[in-house]
């Protein structure tokens, strides 16, 4: 029996501000900052790295034994949305192949054709479509969290000023 998966936009703004409490607790003003707070608060570090990767992929995320590593495109014009992205998918804990068994050596040609592959695919709304828009949607709203206190002023006191008001 498959399961759909619902939408909630509640269950990401509340990550959201998990997320911005983290950032605040920690004096995290950047994105860069926030993603390494996350990986301290969660007592399993997060590195940030980039490399070339397959054709019309931006960022992944690999789960190691011991740590997490968000790898970004060299050459991409969004890395901050892509990185809150990424973050998204650790913060919701989405399921994801270990990065040993996905990080295997293939050609470019390989990695081209499977993609096209996968692009062709119809993906009923099932996880990893839940996964992506979960993920995408907690991007959007952690950037616009990270515009607004950045704009108004000292990022720190914004937050908390924030969360007073609830």
């Amino acid at each position: 029996m498959t399961r759909t998966l619902s939408r909630s936009y509640r269950r990401v703004a509340a990550a959201v501000d998990a997320v911005c409490a983290v950032a605040a607790d920690s004096d995290a003003t950047t994105l860069d900052e926030v993603v390494l707070a996350i990986g301290r608060e969660r007592g399993r570090d997060i590195e940030i790295t980039s490399a070339r990767l397959g054709p019309g992929v931006c960022g992944q995320r690999r789960r190691y034994p011991e740590r997490d590593v968000i790898v970004l495109a060299e050459t991409l014009p969004g890395r901050d949305h892509t990185l809150a992205h990424e973050l998204g998918h650790i913060v919701f804990a989405h399921e994801g192949a270990p990065a040993e068994e996905v990080t295997l050596a293939a050609s470019d040609d390989l990695i081209a054709y499977m993609l096209s592959q996968r692009a062709h695919e119809i993906v009923e709304d099932g996880a990893d479509e839940h996964a992506e828009w979960e993920a995408e949607t907690f991007a959007a709203m952690l950037m616009t969290r990270l515009r607004v206190f950045t704009n108004r002023g000292a990022g720190v006191s914004v937050l908390r000023f924030d969360e007073a008001l609830g």
